[in-house]
């Protein structure tokens, strides 16, 4: 199945008059190439893909939290699959997100269908409790924001920015980490992973054995985006490495990365400037230098998305792909992880977004949010994906 696919993507890309040297992306020799969505179904502008036409997953749906009844917040869904649980994070707050008084929760699952009741992670953040600060947007008052989990050493960690909650974000922005402990079953915060940062996604390892991370500091629109790499030494020791050019040819936000199969980087961004694409970057020295930011033609919502690499070599790639609005969701698929040949329906017919993806015991698990307000997860197993094949769009 895995060598067809390759096959067909090079035969889609000959007919498309693609299949080129000068036209493929590479991490050193053509890091310029805007190819990342190509196959025989792929329409000449990617635009104007009909996102109701694509074929749909089958899939266990659960709704894990929901606060639309008291006009509450939930988003920012992580998963993960520790000592025999499935576990899910997320931002939980009053009114519109990440406003004085959010906070993080979490839940779990022996089956990543059925849920346990949601409990708090994180306590009150600082001045949550002063009179009239709750629910505001307020530099006197602070937000926690979930930013996933992290398999340590031995140890399960989960990671929470806090700053003030006026604005996008504040300049006492901190990224910290709560330590799981089996025998109370509870969390502590062990302090700070690093000043001036939220993550986007949890740590992940690179070819030299070190951890990286994604880095935005309170001023990311002036300043860019940032690599964190390191973590090898202790929770908090990082160095920090730029993407020039990341808050001028577009406004970077976002950022997801992974490994290629050559061990060369490659790292997505969600463009906020609204050019309905999304851009990505190439490191061939683990992370120190990154090629300037190139639009794609793989199209984008400007939202946030999520992908992995699966245990059979493919990649995944969950997100907003309709540029018009936050509807559906789809899931599409990399051979090589730079270009993307099949994409499918997953969930729409209203506001979805937020997405973390997660593979594990032959099924592949999708966290999102509807409305900003529920917390839901999909299961789906691999072997439906592999089944369905992708038809040409007229």
């Amino acid at each position: 199945m895995f060598k067809k696919s390759i096959l067909t993507t090079v035969v889609a890309l000959i007919s498309m008059g693609l299949y080129a040297q000068s036209n493929l992306p590479h991490p050193a020799k053509n890091p310029d190439s805007p190819l990342m969505l190509a196959g025989d179904w792929v329409p000449e502008d990617t635009h104007q893909i009909d996102f109701d036409k694509l074929p749909r997953l089958p899939g266990l749906h659960m709704v894990v939290n929901d606060v639309r009844h008291q006009m509450g917040v939930n988003q920012h869904n992580y998963l993960d699959y520790y000592d025999g649980k499935y576990w899910i994070m997320w931002s939980d707050g009053p009114g519109i997100e990440d406003r004085v008084g959010q906070r993080v929760k979490f839940a779990t699952s022996t089956d990543g269908v059925l849920w346990s009741e949601p409990r708090y992670l994180t306590p009150n953040p600082p001045g949550a409790e002063r009179a009239g600060l709750y629910g505001t947007r307020s530099d006197r008052g602070f937000r926690y924001i979930a930013r996933g989990f992290w398999q340590r050493d031995g140890e399960f960690l989960a990671l929470a920015s806090l700053d003030e909650a006026a604005g996008f974000f504040g300049p006492s922005l901190e990224l910290r980490a709560f330590r799981y402990d089996k025998k109370w079953d509870q969390w502590e915060d062990i302090g700070v992973v690093q000043t001036n940062a939220i993550n986007n996604f949890s740590p992940k390892k690179i070819p030299t054995g070190e951890w990286m991370i994604s880095r935005r500091k309170h001023d990311y629109t002036k300043s860019g985006v940032e690599f964190l790499v390191g973590g090898i030494e202790s929770i908090s020791s990082w160095k920090s490495y730029p993407v020039l050019g990341s808050a001028n040819e577009l406004t970077a936000e976002e950022p997801y990365w992974w490994v290629l199969p050559d061990n060369n980087l490659v790292a997505l961004f969600r463009d906020n400037k609204g050019s309905g694409y999304l851009f990505r970057s190439f490191s061939t020295d683990n992370g120190r230098t990154w090629s300037t930011p190139v639009r794609t033609n793989f199209p984008d919502a400007r939202s946030k998305f999520s992908g992995t690499r699966l245990k059979d070599g493919r990649y995944v790639l969950v997100s907003n792909a309709n540029p018009k609005k936050r509807d559906p969701l789809v899931l599409s698929i990399s051979d090589d992880g730079i270009i993307f040949n099949k994409m499918y329906y997953l969930v729409g017919g209203r506001h979805v977004d937020y997405p973390h993806v997660m593979e594990h015991d032959g099924h592949i698990f999708v966290a999102f949010a509807s409305g900003k307000q529920t917390v839901e997860v999909i299961k789906i197993r691999l072997s439906d994906i592999d089944s369905i094949e992708m038809i040409p769009q007229k």
